[in-house]
């Protein structure tokens, strides 16, 4: 009997040890329809590690349109008044949808100048493990002129945000079985999949594992009639499947299944075309936190993947909390 019961202590400990530290989770809604998609996530996460759920609505009342404030000045008590008793309906709503589960639910409603750093300040205070929100996908003028709040909290969030793009019919959780991660050899790579691990043990999936190889050269080496990477490497992509194995294996985290990928291009745009063509559920991707100078010359692979992905990011970092 000692002996059984010390397998399963040991048992018991590896699968522990093997999930992610989630003990708060915050989701921030305004009640549409993306949002509603992303509390799905949101649910199902507080379900399985007995987390407590921070449902937040941020008030924002002239975000989009600061023109207009010195106008409505007067009404503004009213109007964030008649905010917050909508928010109080919608979240009978919500706890009447989920009353079976045993969620622990604590919601807020916040004033703010911004929607994003209302969240992140909401976030700071409660010291929230995981943000899961929903993203409506902007592009093109709509993008330039309002930007993303999703894009803000991914970059600037000191804790890992799961983002859920709006789509016609949400595809069931259950129905996860494919979770892409791309690896571009840095320590930030090596996290997204110690990550992965975790999330393909939640969703009893298995990890597409990508390398883009960016097929570019300085214009001086044309001088010397090699025009390609495979030129100057020949073996690259051989080379390239045995570093992601020994990342793969090297990496912290529960065993599960995987698969190795190799393809040629620019590596935000391959992501989102390899994710379509093999039917991705789920991107675990790793941001390299760029602000500033820096984040505007350079731009965010990770933002780009969150703003264009048509299935969920989860957005991990190297620093900030962990959940490993």
């Amino acid at each position: 009997m000692f002996a059984i019961k010390k397998i399963f202590r040991i048992i018991k400990t590896k699968e522990i040890k093997s999930m992610l530290k989630i003990k708060k989770l915050l989701f921030p809604t305004d009640f549409s329809k993306c949002a509603d998609q992303a509390l799905n996530h949101a649910v199902f996460y507080a379900e399985k590690y007995g987390a407590e759920l921070h449902i937040l609505h941020a008030i924002t009342l002239f975000a989009d349109q600061p023109d207009v404030l010195h106008k409505e000045f007067l009404e503004t008590d009213d109007m964030i008044k008649n905010i917050e008793r909508n928010f109080e309906e919608q979240m009978i709503t919500v706890a009447r949808k989920h009353e079976n589960k045993e969620i622990k639910i604590f919601k807020s409603c916040k004033r703010g100048i911004s929607a994003a750093p209302t969240i992140l300040e909401y976030a700071s205070e409660k010291d929230v493990d995981l943000i899961i929100m929903g993203t409506q996908g902007r592009r093109g003028l709509a993008h330039i002129m309002l930007g993303s709040t999703a894009e803000e909290v991914v970059r600037m969030a000191d804790c890992p945000v799961f983002t859920i793009r709006e789509k016609e019919t949400a595809k069931p959780i259950k129905a996860f079985q494919q979770i892409l991660v791309p690896v571009d050899f840095s320590e930030h790579s090596a996290t997204a999949i110690a990550y992965a691990k975790r999330i393909a043990q939640d969703y009893d999936a298995q990890l597409q594992l990508l390398h883009i190889i960016e097929n570019t050269t300085h214009p001086a080496f044309s001088l010397s009639g090699k025009s390609s990477i495979y030129d100057f490497f020949p073996n690259i992509k051989e080379d390239s499947i045995n570093k992601v194995k020994k990342m793969f294996d090297e990496a912290n985290g529960p065993e599960v299944k995987s698969e190795i990928f190799i393809k040629d291009g620019h590596p935000a745009h391959e992501i989102i075309e390899f994710s379509k063509e093999k039917g991705s559920d789920l991107i675990v991707i790793s941001t390299h936190g760029l602000t500033g100078v820096d984040h505007f010359l350079l731009g965010s692979v990770s933002e780009k993947v969150v703003r264009r992905a048509f299935c969920p990011v989860f957005t991990v970092r190297t620093f900030g909390k962990s959940l490993i």
